[in-house]
């Protein structure tokens, strides 16, 4: 049987420090932290729900992160 894929590792890092942040500072941050996908988008955006350890999801208004969650 082969081995399960690694997963990405997940930065010990919570979300709720984001909001606020200006978009760009906030994706420079998570990358710093060590996100290795950060995805922004509007907070009514019609999205998949498929979970993806490893990704950070800023929901962006006026420049501006409004939410912000794992996966």
């Amino acid at each position: 049987m082969a081995p399960l894929p690694q997963q990405p590792r997940t930065p010990d890092d919570s979300p709720e420090d984001y909001v606020g942040l200006d978009a760009d500072a906030a994706e420079r941050r998570a990358r710093d932290r060590g996100w290795p996908r950060v995805r922004r988008l509007a907070p009514d955006a019609v999205i998949t729900m498929e979970f993806m350890p490893g990704r950070l999801n800023l929901a962006v208004r006026n420049g501006e992160v409004v939410r912000c969650w794992h996966g």
